[in-house]
């Protein structure tokens, strides 16, 4: 077959792939470094002939109309699983609900629900045998592309081709619009010195021969970076970032050791700076799979060893962890939180490792509480933490009843509030 051939019939402009979006769809996007940046910054265009879309996205990367402007209520809204500045800034004009679904079911449960119209996204360049790769992230974007109405693909020469079950042949795809446009970046944080002493606290945990899941931000950064002098770690990480990269630079990763996937880093999305694109791009050591398989709790105990890595903003006297919300207020999402803690205590000599800054605004508040204000989100059920870590130690809740768990986290409190702590746990018999 002539796929260039087919390849010109199929390339539209961006007005003219728009046009496919009628009122009361659902649309489903690509996420992170994949979010088709061009086809959503002019989303807001077609406003006036639609109401009623529905934008399935996650983590979006860029602050655009479609739900930024509040004009745009009643005609897009954007239903996220897991909240960014953009999101959480639009949400309370009503241009932005929140979807909570955890990675491994979204599909399945999402499709359940509403079969999918159109699937917007950005792949690399096609071959010679007519396949374009889904590059960056294949957390949800197969699942859609394989049972979307209508499939419309930015074709973006700046992304990776990159391996695994990210292959999408054109026959596949509807509508292509040529871009060059910027993937998506996300820049490495700026670590402090209370970041490093988390860092080191956790990193001890962490054993040779390990595998790691780690997420983002500046204090999974920290642990990241204290790793470093570890021997045969491996990668199976819902994230790859550009602290895993930095871990085989340092030679602490190296996949050798892996139990599920030996000699693969394993992966559903990549997120971070062009070094790190530029390192996955055609590197048959790193491979992308979905969220079904990546994130599913079974599948992750099978890595013998495996070590789950994660934030979290609040965890009570129990430990019940919240890791999304500020009260009733959603500040991120579910995410695979969850999952990887699951299947990391389900795993051969698995750990999980939740840590956090013991305190906020400037020492004022404890994010180590009695109990939850009402509406916080549980993220993590008490029954399924094991380590928490903040910059006053480690706390073991495997296996410690209600009163050792007290006892345990309250020795990892910021000082200014452990006092009150054992008063209202004694006042209110959390024993």
């Amino acid at each position: 077959m002539n796929y260039k051939e087919i390849y010109q019939r199929k390339l539209v402009s961006v007005e003219e792939a728009l046009e496919h979006i009628k009122s009361n769809q659902e649309v489903v996007t690509a996420l992170c470094g994949c979010e088709p940046v061009t086809l959503l910054s002019n989303l807001h265009t077609i406003k006036d002939r639609v109401e009623n879309v529905s934008v399935v996205n996650a983590m979006m990367q860029k602050k655009y109309e479609f739900f930024m402007n509040p004009e745009m209520k009643g005609h897009f809204l954007l239903n996220s699983w897991f909240y960014s500045p953009g999101p959480r800034a639009a949400h309370p004009q009503g241009t932005v609900s929140y979807v909570p679904l955890q990675l491994h079911q979204f599909s399945r449960k999402r499709m359940g629900y509403r079969k999918p119209n159109v699937f917007l996204g950005a792949v690399s360049p096609m071959d010679k045998h007519g396949y374009f790769s889904l590059s960056l992230s294949t957390v949800l974007e197969k699942d859609f592309v394989e049972n979307a109405d209508i499939v419309i693909m930015e074709v973006n020469p700046n992304l990776p081709r990159t391996f695994g079950d990210t292959h999408v042949h054109i026959s596949e795809i509807d509508y292509l619009v040529e871009v060059d446009a910027q993937v998506p970046t996300l820049e490495q944080p700026v670590l402090s010195e209370k970041d490093l002493i988390i860092g080191n606290y956790a990193a001890d945990l962490v054993e040779d021969n390990s595998t790691i899941q780690i997420g983002f931000g500046s204090i999974t950064g920290a642990i990241a970076q204290c790793l470093g002098n570890k021997k045969d770690l491996g990668l199976h990480s819902e994230m790859f970032t550009d602290s895993v990269l930095n871990l085989y630079e340092a030679g602490a990763i190296t996949n050798r050791k892996k139990t599920l996937w030996k000699d693969k880093f394993v992966t559903d999305a990549a997120l971070g700076s062009r070094k790190l694109y530029d390192f996955l791009d055609e590197n048959m050591a790193v491979e992308f799979h979905r969220s079904s398989v990546v994130n599913d709790p079974a599948i992750i105990a099978r890595n013998n060893k495996m070590v789950s890595i994660n934030a979290a903003l609040q965890m009570d006297l129990t430990g019940q962890c919240c890791a999304e919300s500020i009260g009733m207020q959603l500040f991120s999402g579910t995410g695979g939180h969850k999952e990887f803690i699951t299947g990391a205590m389900d795993a051969p000599g698995g750990k999980s490792i939740i840590a956090f800054y013991s305190s906020a605004k400037d020492d004022t508040i404890s994010r180590i509480v009695p109990w939850f204000e009402p509406g916080t989100i549980v993220t993590t059920s008490r029954i399924d933490v094991d380590y928490v870590v903040t910059e006053y130690g480690v706390a073991c809740l495997r296996g410690r009843s209600v009163r050792e768990r007290v006892q345990e986290l309250i020795n990892i409190a910021h000082p200014n509030f452990r006092d009150e702590l054992r008063f209202e746990a004694n006042r209110n018999m959390i024993w």
